[in-house]
């Protein structure tokens, strides 16, 4: 009778561990599901943020075009095919390297090219790295473009882009790595969570450098002061180009939640389109009704700027600030645009678009604006980051710009400015039949 308990016993023992051993087996098998569906989730993020970002190099296309004269759009149009497949090259060959490779709380990462895993060869991680590379680079190409509207209609084409390739080799991968590599300013609990300083404000203090160092084009400004208006070609287009900017943004701020992979962070992604957009429209809607006080009449190219003003003010913390708080922060980026616009007029800075405004004044404004809604930042940590980015920026965009001025010329003969710079510099005008 023993020896039958003992051997029931042990029957039972044994279907207890096959039944625990196949219980492991499947959680096992569920964890692996769950990762490499995160996996994908991520990965798919990243895609589709990318290509988000990258159709803005259109909107900054369209945007530059509509605003600038119609001799010089064919201009801006090969400058921006031009400058996002320059930034492309260099942010491969040595840029995304020296922002996250090996930087480990310091101030550079490691100068080569990048590489990723061969067709075929699984990635580790939660993300595919091409993806993330990918969606590194056109938030590169971004900042490039913003220099291009402000510096229009009297650069010369190749010095531009010469001073792009420096700009997206190196300038803009140093300065990234500082926070977004793991780098110094990291260590230091410096917030910009999608790049209000790190891409915005870093853009605006080159293009800011070089409409100083450049000059204003002939006859913005006259001896006794005044400011003659110097109309863009084309509203609609620009207009439309604001559109495709807004809808870029979209995957620049959501992107920039680095994952998909479960409830939380679907969750979040979706609060941070709807703060993008809230804060957009309140751009809008503040830049409008301060024209209309002060002026009488709505510049509707103030409006349009009032909306991209309102977007990059919230990328600096699109996730954690309420609807209302969201509609506030980018109100306000509205309104910097309408006192900066005048303001700058008269210090003689010729913007063609109004990138310094909305860009660099609205970025600082967006990164200090962090600490109304994100308790763990610290207002002389968001100082000291927008500082340090503003020096940085500045010393090697006047190096370069005045390198480049002195050795090959930066700016075009006066004829040619008359011209345009369709004819004199690109052969191909934009609008033959009415060009002015």
């Amino acid at each position: 009778m023993l020896k039958y308990k003992l051997l029931l016993m042990g029957s039972a023992f044994a279907a207890a561990a096959v039944i625990s051993d196949a219980s492991l087996a499947q959680e096992a098998t569920i964890e692996s599901v769950k990762a490499e569906t995160a996996f994908v989730f991520n990965t798919m993020l990243f895609l589709i943020g990318g290509f988000l970002v990258m159709f803005m190099a259109a909107g900054f296309a369209m945007l530059e075009a509509g605003l600038v004269r119609s001799k010089n759009v064919s201009m801006q149009c090969l400058k921006n095919i031009a400058l996002y497949s320059i930034s492309g090259i260099m942010f491969w060959v040595i840029g995304y390297s020296l922002m996250y490779t090996g930087v480990d709380g310091g101030y550079i990462g490691t100068p080569e090219p990048y590489s990723w895993p061969a067709a075929g060869e699984a990635n580790e991680g939660d993300y595919s790295v091409g993806s993330d590379w990918f969606f590194q680079m056109v938030f590169c190409a971004a900042t490039a473009s913003i220099v291009s509207g402000t510096i229009a209609e009297r650069i010369k084409l190749w010095p531009f882009l010469i001073f792009v390739a420096v700009l997206t080799g190196v300038m803009y991968p140093i300065s990234g790595s500082w926070q977004w590599g793991a780098g110094w300013l990291s260590e230091m609990g410096f917030s910009d969570f999608a790049g209000s300083t790190i891409v915005h404000s870093v853009g605006g203090w080159a293009a800011l450098t070089g409409a100083i160092i450049l000059g204003a084009r002939k006859g913005k400004y006259t001896e006794d002061g005044r400011v003659v208006p110097m109309p863009g070609s084309n509203i609609p287009l620009a207009t439309l180009g604001t559109f495709i900017l807004w809808l870029g943004w979209f995957g620049f701020n959501g992107g920039s939640q680095l994952a998909l992979g479960d409830n939380a962070n679907a969750s979040d992604v979706s609060r941070i389109f709807i703060n993008t957009n809230l804060a957009a429209c309140g751009g809008v809607l503040v830049a409008m009704i301060m024209m209309q006080v002060m002026y009488k009449k709505i510049d509707v190219t103030m409006a349009l700027n009032g909306a991209l003003a309102g977007l990059v003010s919230i990328t600096a913390e699109p996730l954690m600030p309420g609807p209302f708080l969201s509609i506030i922060i980018g109100g306000i980026g509205g309104a910097i645009v309408v006192f900066a616009v005048p303001m700058l007029d008269k210090f003689k800075i010729d913007d063609v678009v109004g990138a310094i405004p909305v860009h660099l004044l609205a970025g600082i404004w967006g990164t200090l604006a962090v600490v109304i809604s994100n308790d763990g930042a610290s207002i002389g940590t968001q100082f000291i980051g927008i500082l340090a980015y503003g020096v940085f920026t500045v010393v090697c965009s006047a190096i370069l710009w005045t390198v480049l001025k002195v050795t090959i010329g930066i700016r075009v003969s006066e004829e040619d400015e008359a011209l345009g710079l369709d004819k004199a510099e690109v052969g191909v005008e934009a609008y033959p039949e009415f060009s002015r």
